[in-house]
């Protein structure tokens, strides 16, 4: 690994007073796997973009095997060698594998002509680096782990020998990871050259030969993943010791939430079967599984933004038969989906507008909104919470995935609510904030709030859950106490096999 093929040298990036990148200088050599971590915010998407010509630096200069790129043309970037797998997929569901990695490399008219050829180079690309896939599958009938290999053989189809990937297991299962980073290290030791933006630190170590850290647009640290740790490179990230929250003993309330026998059917298909569980206020339910098996279903229930087929909600010991948006908001229920861009947030409306989206009436009077009310709520969360990259005038979609996330959960924790749905709440984090969140979280349980908490990161639900349930194929196992569990053991509740609380062994 001593041929360098990339050199970025002197990077800066300015959006209107926000400093994106402060002089960012980095090396990539042939063969090598490059961390790029930092918090939410800090610049690391930003340089990613502008290395693949989104984005056109104010200062600096990129080489490619010693020769100057363009600046601000993809095409450029891609003629020379370089691929990008963004967080949020851009492929078309309706179009097949080959269709989808074939868009945008060949003009409309030559795609039909072309097709023998390029799917004999897909499946050559997809033999040679492990990532099986079938060209005629319908990209909407795929699994988040297989659309992601897509992803990935439309970058390589271009003969990319630099691949950059941004949070690529963002929204994979632990297996999916697994398989997805022993992809990589083959495909390293092919020859590829690769940056991946993650913060998941356990996979930062077991994966990079070298890590970059930025912190507040600048290079705050280089190390090599062999000589650092998780606490160290923690720290280097947000400038402090970080210490995640631990659960305290409990005595739960009153039974808040209760489920009986609740069955979901769409497109005639049951994605949810009898599901029963109950909810305490000041308790913590975990729902862990693998994604697909029901819990965004699930989730979307209880958001109200999805109708039940059969069996019954409580609230409080209160039937809730139609339970849409607006009854859950008036319920004094919070949401934070899992999907943030297309269900929790709308990225063309201002921060301050998101922030009090679902309590109008508390911003209004004479149906006209208090534009200064929000405004200052919003400073507020942003204050609180610390989303960093906007202002509360600034347009939402500007704001980092991390920061949007962080905006989602200030306006559901500012105040507690009374009963809390949490789909994948940390997803997306860096280390720093998911402590913030997971603290929120904690404290909002000692104030009594009633928590369900969606996710499939199972030293999160360990950590934070009194309770935990595994969904698989719709259906609900018993409840296990956390206290009493750990990673292996929720694995094989995933898988379909758990114990209840007399030992006995039992089979989803």
């Amino acid at each position: 690994m001593n041929t360098l093929v990339l050199m970025i040298d002197g990077v800066s990036k300015r959006f209107g007073r926000t400093v994106a990148n402060d002089n960012i200088s980095l090396t990539l050599a042939r063969g090598e796997i490059v961390a790029l971590l930092g918090e939410n915010g800090a610049g690391k998407t930003t340089l990613m973009s502008i290395l693949f010509g989104h984005y056109v630096p104010d200062t600096g200069r990129i080489l490619i095997d010693n020769v100057e790129l363009p600046q601000g043309k993809p095409r450029a970037a891609i003629r020379a060698g370089v691929g990008m797998v963004h967080q949020h997929f851009s492929l078309a569901p309706n179009l097949t594998v080959l269709e989808n990695v074939m868009t945008g490399t060949q003009t409309l008219w030559s795609l039909r002509s072309q097709t023998n050829t390029a799917r004999k180079k897909l499946l050559a690309i997809a033999e040679r680096f492990g990532l099986k896939v079938d060209p005629d599958a319908r990209l909407g009938d795929l699994s988040v782990g297989e659309q992601q290999r897509v992803e990935i053989l439309k970058a390589l189809y271009t003969d990319a020998r630099i691949l950059i990937l941004d949070e690529p297991t963002a929204v994979l299962t632990q297996i999916e990871t697994e398989t997805l980073f022993s992809t990589l290290k083959q495909m390293a030791a092919q020859g590829l050259s690769l940056i991946f933006i993650s913060h998941k630190l356990d996979e930062v170590m077991a994966t990079a030969d070298r890590i970059v850290v930025l912190r507040g647009g600048k290079v705050a640290a280089e190390r090599q993943a062999s000589q650092t740790s998780k606490a160290e490179l923690a720290e280097l990230m947000v400038g402090h010791r970080v210490t995640r929250p631990t659960r305290e003993a409990n005595v739960p309330g009153e039974i808040a939430l209760e489920a009986r026998d609740l069955t979901v059917k769409i497109g005639g298909v049951e994605r949810l079967k009898r599901v029963s569980f109950h909810l305490h206020a000041g308790e913590v339910l975990g729902i862990i599984g693998v994604s697909g098996n029901g819990q965004a279903a699930l989730g979307k229930i209880l958001s109200g933004t999805l109708s039940h087929s059969a069996g019954e909600l409580l609230l409080f010991g209160k039937p809730m038969d139609d339970l849409d948006v607006a009854a859950v908001v008036g319920a004094g229920i919070g949401r934070i989906p899992e999907d943030r861009n297309r269900d929790g947030a709308i990225g063309e409306m201002a921060i301050w507008e998101n922030a009090i989206l679902e309590r109008l009436s508390s911003f209004s009077k004479s149906g006209l909104v208090d534009r200064k009310a929000g405004m200052a709520f919003a400073q507020q969360i942003i204050d609180t919470f610390d989303v960093r990259g906007g202002n509360p005038a600034s347009r939402t979609r500007l704001l980092s995935g991390g920061n949007m996330q962080k905006l989602i959960l200030g306006r559901n924790l500012y105040e507690p609510p009374r009963i809390l749905i949490a789909a994948q709440p940390a997803r997306g984090l860096d280390e720093g904030a998911v402590a913030a969140v997971h603290s929120r979280i904690l404290e909002a349980r000692r104030q009594g709030t009633a928590v369900l908490l969606i996710s499939e990161d199972l030293d999160e639900v360990i950590a934070l859950a009194d309770r935990i349930q595994a969904i698989v194929g719709g259906r609900l196992s018993a409840p296990i106490n956390a206290d009493q569990t750990n990673a292996r053991l929720l694995g094989l509740m995933m898988s379909g096999e758990w114990k209840d609380e007399s030992g006995a062994e039992h089979a989803i």
